[in-house]
């Protein structure tokens, strides 16, 4: 009965995205859903596209092993990142109208910081995409009992997701999401009430062992090593998931500015909540079935939820569960596809064609990318042995050291200029790479390096004199406005 709910959700939910795409015209439709979404639909694209696999499977695993510390990253640190782009940063994106993140350090900067940050946030989407479809795969699994092996449920997944995607763009994203944020919510919520009834004692029993067992300790240990770690873990989250053209999307998607902005607010607040539930319920395995969660905590933590579901629950409670995870893996797939392939055909093909390139001819141009950046992460994710939550807590770190600060500065600091921006982007590069390959065990997270060397590139070029312009050099392809 499972596996043929699978099925038929899986059917109808990507019926639904290809009937979105029959609204799509143009660019400004693919790209952000024609600027024209409700509040209610910014709070879903928000939260959706973020409570993925690894709020689901991750996060939990994580904190079985290294309690609140050990996901200072995420949902600490991802949520606040939510809520700082709505305060800061979507009222001043959403007045410039552009197509992607990347129009902005070409309007602000040059061709040059263009390219290199555009280049970054394409490559950071390849641990997170990658990560939903590795979660995709787990689940079809799990769900078929094994007669679909992990590698087989990854093709099934990556390719139904990419079908209403490359055709829908953001209007398909946008209407999915709205129906998966109800399911996410509704299933959670009752798959937290049947397993509590299944605990002696209770919820308030899962929680009081946790407090027990220190899984609650969130602050690290009084020393520099350990402080460092926890600072560049939660930052790595919070400020690199800022230059991501998925919230930049999402921020251009909104009806109004205020609506871009409260929705960023109130979807980081709903994500944050939420990734409580599945952490309850993998902890709560601890008191249900020890003997799982011992066979599983050494080879593969991500398996003891799914495990536990399917073990332990009545089928309508499996129903539940397995409709909200797919929806949320699916949510999260669909956008982190989109995102990466608009930025790559915009600010990298584009300029490097020939003559203007009308709507029609771009509009393929980013379909075509799609379908090549969806190979490319089925390849990755077939190949990488990392897991969910660790390849997502990796995907920013390049952005982090090299987009972050020329973002921020860009939007809030006058005296920042081109030369500032090169600066910053190589700095944070040079800094970040040359520490991950001579010193990554360093007191110093590399992350953090690079970081610094960002801010520094930043300034050293803002204040010195020959680097005054703040415009592109003539003769560089214009930017994209939407």
């Amino acid at each position: 009965m499972l596996i043929w709910f699978v099925i038929l959700y899986w059917v109808i939910s990507v019926a639904i995205g290809l009937l979105a795409a029959v609204k799509v015209r143009n660019t400004k439709d693919f790209t952000v859903a024609g600027r024209s979404l409700p509040f209610s639909m910014v709070i879903a694209v928000v939260f959706a596209t973020w409570f993925g696999s690894e709020a689901v499977l991750g996060i939990p695993a994580t904190f079985i092993g290294d309690g609140l510390r050990g996901v200072v990253a995420d949902p600490f640190g991802s949520s606040m990142c939510l809520v700082l782009v709505g305060l800061f940063f979507a009222r001043p994106l959403y007045r410039m109208n552009l197509m992607t993140i990347g129009d902005f350090y070409k309007l602000k900067y040059n061709r040059t910081v263009e390219v290199v940050t555009s280049i970054a946030i394409v490559i950071s989407y390849l641990g997170w995409v990658g990560a939903q479809i590795k979660a995709l795969g787990l689940v079809f699994h799990a769900v078929s009992n094994g007669a679909v092996t992990e590698p087989q449920g990854m093709m099934i997944g990556g390719i139904s997701v990419l079908a209403y995607t490359l055709l829908g763009g953001m209007i398909s994203v946008a209407v999915t999401d709205f129906i998966q944020m109800i399911i996410i919510v509704i299933g959670l919520v009752y798959i937290a009430f049947e397993v509590s009834g299944m605990v002696p004692g209770g919820a308030s029993a899962v929680v009081a062992h946790a407090a027990e067992a220190g899984k609650f300790v969130f602050w690290p240990n009084a020393n520099p090593a350990e402080i460092l770690a926890f600072i560049a873990a939660g930052i790595t989250m919070m400020f690199g998931s800022i230059p991501q053209q998925d919230v930049f999307q999402r921020v251009m998607s909104s009806k109004s500015e205020k609506i871009a902005m409260s929705g960023s607010v109130l979807g980081g607040c709903l994500y944050f909540v939420f990734t409580f539930i599945p952490i309850f319920l993998a902890y709560s395995a601890l008191l249900i079935a020890p003997g799982m969660v011992q066979k599983y905590i050494g080879t593969d933590p991500q398996q003891i939820l799914p495990q536990l579901v399917l073990t332990s629950v009545p089928i309508i409670a499996q129903v539940m569960f397995f409709g909200a995870l797919l929806s949320a893996i699916k949510s999260c797939a669909s956008a982190t596809l989109l995102a990466p392939s608009v930025t790559f055909a915009e600010n990298i093909i584009r300029p490097m064609l020939k003559g203007p390139v009308d709507d029609k001819h771009l509009l393929r141009l980013m379909r075509i990318v799609v379908l090549c950046f969806t190979a490319l992460v089925m390849v990755y994710a077939l190949n990488s042995t990392a897991s969910i939550f660790h390849m997502v807590e990796s995907a920013y770190k390049v952005t982090l050291v090299c987009c972050f600060v020329p973002l921020g500065a860009g939007l809030y600091w006058k005296r920042a200029n081109a030369l500032g921006g090169t600066l910053a982007v190589f700095a944070g590069l040079i800094v970040w790479i040359g520490m991950e390959l001579l010193m990554p065990d360093a007191m110093v997270p590399p992350q953090l390096g690079g970081l610094l060397a960002s801010i520094g590139g930043m300034v050293v070029g803002s204040l010195m004199p020959v680097g005054s312009a703040r415009r592109s050099p003539p003769g560089n392809p214009p930017v994209s406005t939407i």
